[in-house]
């Protein structure tokens, strides 16, 4: 019975240690299946309220620039798409042969017809003078005063021609309506063309505009000279409400507001045509953020995990509504309180209850803000 006892005494001795390290590797284990993450609290920051918006960069006015006279040859074309114009610049140069061929043949008629009124003015003057000594009948003497009326007319009538050949040779030369940049030429060298033939469209004052589309029932919000700031590919630039449509678009519900952008000094043009977000700003109110690493996605839902205190650290999982969005912070409209300790790095791993460590760099960061 002593030898049994010996016996059971050494074993349970002799496996101690293998006992102790099956211990040791089950919290390892279980240390390992724990996974870090970094918490923090939510900060509350004072934020413009924002209205978000899409829309398109469009000119504010784009004017058409065309031929006003039909039959002539483009000889000479001075502008191209994207060309920087000044209101007077010289775009296009018609041939100008014929119409100042035109012009001459006009100023000859009207010396002619000067002539001509010159010979019946001093007729009608004698005739004037001769009255009632019997020297003209009656009949004469109206002949005389009726060819010095058409012959004023002649003259007025050749004059008009005159003008009108001057204006079609100052035709012959198409200028820029005002300043600006081309956007668009049809004209090209050698092209006869008519009167009303467009030849370029031209961005006045290269001013472009965000074309922005809203729902009615955000227009309560937004009025004439409301702030907005516009993402394009030159970087984000500033815009102020310049009308707000007073129809509602038959496609989509939608209504077309229309913001006048205000790029900084050196900042190029935005170019028309692009398809630009934003949004329109009011007044600041607290928003309640977490980092946007806090914020997981999954069905079309937003969700952040609370780090729980209880005999182990776990996770739980929230369902949010987030609003405003700035830098790397989110808001978050409901499903959190300002006191919930939130994960902001390693949500993508964990599920709702999931075992976790705090960071070092976190638990440090905890420390400092505690102090």
């Amino acid at each position: 019975m002593r030898r049994f006892a010996f016996i059971l005494v050494a074993t349970t001795v002799a496996l101690t240690p293998y006992l102790a390290r099956s211990e040791d590797t089950e919290q390892s284990t279980a240390q390992a299946a724990a996974l870090t993450v970094a918490v923090a609290a939510p900060r509350t920051l004072e934020w413009p309220v924002t209205i978000p918006a899409s829309g398109r960069l469009a000119a504010w006015h784009e004017a058409v620039i065309a031929a006003e006279v039909s039959g002539l040859k483009i000889s000479d074309v001075r502008a191209d798409v994207g060309t920087a114009v000044k209101k007077g610049d010289l775009l296009v140069q018609f041939d100008a042969e014929t119409s100042q061929a035109e012009l001459e043949q006009q100023q000859a008629t009207v010396e002619k017809q000067e002539a001509a009124l010159d010979q019946a003015v001093a007729d009608a003057e004698r005739a004037r003078g001769l009255t009632g000594s019997g020297a003209l009948s009656k009949q004469q003497t109206t002949e005389y005063l009726i060819s010095e009326r058409k012959a004023k007319a002649d003259v007025l009538s050749a004059k008009a021609a005159l003008a009108s050949a001057q204006l079609t040779l100052e035709r012959t030369k198409v200028y820029a309506v005002d300043d600006g940049v081309i956007s668009e030429r049809s004209a090209s060298l050698g092209n006869v063309v008519n009167a009303g033939d467009q030849l370029f469209k031209l961005i006045r004052q290269n001013r472009v505009e965000w074309k922005a589309e809203l729902p009615v029932k955000r227009l309560a919000d937004v009025k004439e000279g409301t702030k907005a700031v516009i993402k394009t590919p030159v970087g984000d630039v500033g815009g102020e409400v310049r009308l707000v449509s007073p129809t509602t678009s038959t496609d989509n519900g939608r209504v077309t507001v229309y913001v006048t952008l205000q790029p900084d000094q050196g900042m190029p043009a935005p170019k028309t045509g692009i398809l630009a977000s934003g949004y329109f700003e009011f007044d600041q109110k607290d928003a309640l953020t977490v980092p946007e690493t806090a914020v997981t996605l999954k069905d079309g839902f937003s969700y952040v995990f609370i780090l729980k205190e209880t005999e182990k650290l776990t996770v739980a999982r929230k369902r949010v509504e987030t609003g405003r969005r700035q830098d790397d912070r989110v808001e978050i409209v409901s499903g959190i309180d300002k006191v919930d300790k939130v994960v902001t790095s390693g949500g993508a791993f964990l599920a709702d209850g999931s075992v976790v460590r705090v960071s070092e760099d976190a638990q440090s960061a905890k420390n400092e803000e505690a102090k």
